[in-house]
């Protein structure tokens, strides 16, 4: 099944109320993709250039300001890049779990030596954009500048050009921008659905894997959500139950998480996601993957005819 971009026509249709089996490695009945953001150093601050400072998940509830640095709110983002991430990698190690890490690249770029250890590790480096800004009104001009700026830059960074997408904020413009330049084998800016589809594109057909802003540590933010390791735990592991039931029954799903390193990255969340990741891994038939996996795995299994 191949349907229009959403982007010029809704779809609330969807695969309708049978899904098809997306016939996951060994049989399994859930496919858990984790997803690290990392995004501190290319968030909105007038060090960036921008008029305003970032008042979305900074994590201590400071609003925007406009003209003016604000050092408390940039303090947070570094947090993650110098400490968080570092910890979250350690922890992804004890586990043997590769994950998907969506980097943007003004942030990578101001400390390569994680970048580097992203690679080294074996985790798949996603293009999370150049910056990580609400590309809705974002000129159409800037945002194409921009996506050449994200390839070329996570190229230089990697090693490697990214073959993942995730704007995070996309704009009216951003599937088709991302179509045009090619390249990519998928991108991750929706949340519409529990399984990858397929999209009809000028370019060809064109897929989507869906991410979760519901099954994501942002509800740490402020204590809005989560104000303990336990509330994030119970949560994903209720979500992670009923799903895995869903595949037992005939009807697998995909389970996509999404962290970020100032958030889960603090001491006192971590444990929640260490005791996630030990309940996952005591049951049978789940599938730990990166998002490239599932973007191969659904072009050999699942290509629309």
């Amino acid at each position: 099944m191949i349907r229009p971009d959403p982007m010029r026509q809704r779809d609330l249709v969807g695969y309708g109320e049978t899904s098809p089996d997306p016939d996951w490695p060994g049989g399994a009945y859930i496919a858990v993709n984790f997803n690290l953001n990392v995004e501190g150093g290319g968030e909105s601050t007038l060090a960036n250039g921008d008029a305003v400072s970032e008042a979305m998940l900074n994590d201590i509830g400071v609003p925007e300001y406009r003209g003016v640095r604000v050092p408390l709110v940039e303090s947070v983002f570094e947090y993650g890049s110098r400490r968080g991430a570092w910890r979250l990698l350690e922890l992804f190690d004890r586990h043997g779990l590769k994950v998907s890490v969506l980097g943007v690249v003004r942030a990578l770029e101001q400390n390569p030596a994680l970048a580097r250890a992203f690679v080294e590790r074996g985790h798949e480096v996603v293009s999370h954009g150049y910056r990580w800004i609400d590309y809705c009104q974002v000129p159409e001009a800037v945002e194409r500048e921009h996506l050449r700026l994200a390839v070329e830059g996570l190229t230089k960074l990697t090693g490697a050009r990214p073959l993942g997408w995730m704007t995070g904020r996309p704009g009216p413009n951003t599937r088709r921008l991302l179509a045009e330049e090619g390249g990519f084998l998928y991108d991750r800016d929706s949340l519409a659905d529990e399984l990858p589809y397929w999209l009809d594109m000028p370019s060809g057909p064109h897929l989507v894997i869906p991410y979760s802003y519901e099954a994501n540590d942002n509800r740490f933010n402020e204590n809005s959500g989560f104000s303990t390791a336990s509330h994030f735990f119970e949560y994903m592991r209720d979500t992670f139950d009923v799903l895995y039931a869903e595949g037992q029954r005939g009807a697998p799903k995909l389970l996509s998480i999404g962290l970020h390193d100032r958030l889960i990255g603090r001491p006192g969340r971590l444990l929640g996601l260490a005791r996630l990741l030990e309940y996952m891994r005591s049951h049978d038939r789940v599938w730990f993957c990166r998002g490239i996996d599932i973007a191969q795995h659904w072009r050999a299994r699942h290509w629309p005819v």
